[in-house]
């Protein structure tokens, strides 16, 4: 049950930030409107919401995930790969204390996204990627064993974060798409399949008693209907621009 997310408006720089895509450039307007729209899912969610300030040093800071992995007994720091938002932590730190007491670091050389980390119950599985090297992931392991939890790192071959094809839904049940599909890893799990070409609709987010969904998926969205989720379907265009999912956009605690 998540009670607090932490979100942070898109500044004027956001249509000049990081991607490895080629849908184009934002549209600041539209990307607004629509981060708007994903606030007020979050409420319908039953979260309290924080509503951080845009920063124009940081065009990438309205992806928040990336600054932290929150538990329900500590949390941490992390240490982004990108050179240009490893200053967005700092803004974030005081954020962050206002909730725990316990607090974490990644240092350098360790980098980490909070989008390469997904929790399933007490396991936490840590995705080597682009913006998350062996060293940041072996630090944050040893971080979750510390406090009891387990901790299993996983190197990514094409996704460009863990989360970007895979979510946990609770239940034992997973949303997997691509190198996930059928990884040793995963077995265990129910698994609800995303077909290639919605391969973006795996980057969902269980909150509470919904599912939020990008929308444009109609295969995903009937499966996670068909297996009893109620879900809400946001516009999310103009962060898939810019390598951004819906887990992107909040921090969920």
């Amino acid at each position: 049950m998540y009670k607090n997310t932490i979100v942070k408006i898109p500044s004027e720089s956001y249509i000049c930030g990081l991607t490895t895509s080629d849908l184009g450039r934002p549209i600041l307007e539209k990307a607004l409107e629509q981060h708007q729209a994903y606030i007020e899912a979050l409420k319908k969610c039953g979260t309290d919401v924080t509503i951080l300030p845009s920063k124009i040093e940081f065009p990438d800071s309205t992806f928040v995930e990336d600054t932290a992995v929150l538990t329900p007994k500590f949390a941490v720091i992390s240490n982004p790969g990108a050179l240009s938002r490893n200053g967005e932590i700092h803004e974030m730190e005081p954020v962050i204390k206002s909730f725990y007491e316990t607090i974490y670091y990644i240092k350098s050389p360790g980098t980490l996204d909070g989008g390469d980390i997904l929790q399933i119950e007490d396991h936490f599985y840590i995705g080597i990627s682009a913006r998350t090297n062996h060293d940041g992931a072996e630090q944050l392991k040893q971080i979750l064993e510390s406090e009891g939890y387990k901790g299993t790192i996983i190197p990514l071959e094409k996704f460009f974060h863990l989360k970007t094809g895979i979510t946990y839904l609770g239940n034992q049940t997973i949303v997997v798409a691509g190198e996930f599909i059928d990884h040793p890893e995963f077995n265990s799990y129910q698994k609800i399949v995303v077909p290639p070409e919605e391969e973006y609709a795996a980057n969902c987010i269980r909150v509470n008693d919904y599912v939020i969904i990008p929308a444009g998926y109609p295969v995903t969205r009937q499966k996670l209907n068909g297996a009893g989720y109620q879900t809400i379907e946001l516009e999310m265009s103009e962060f898939r621009k810019q390598d951004g999912g819906l887990s992107c956009l909040s921090l969920r605690f």
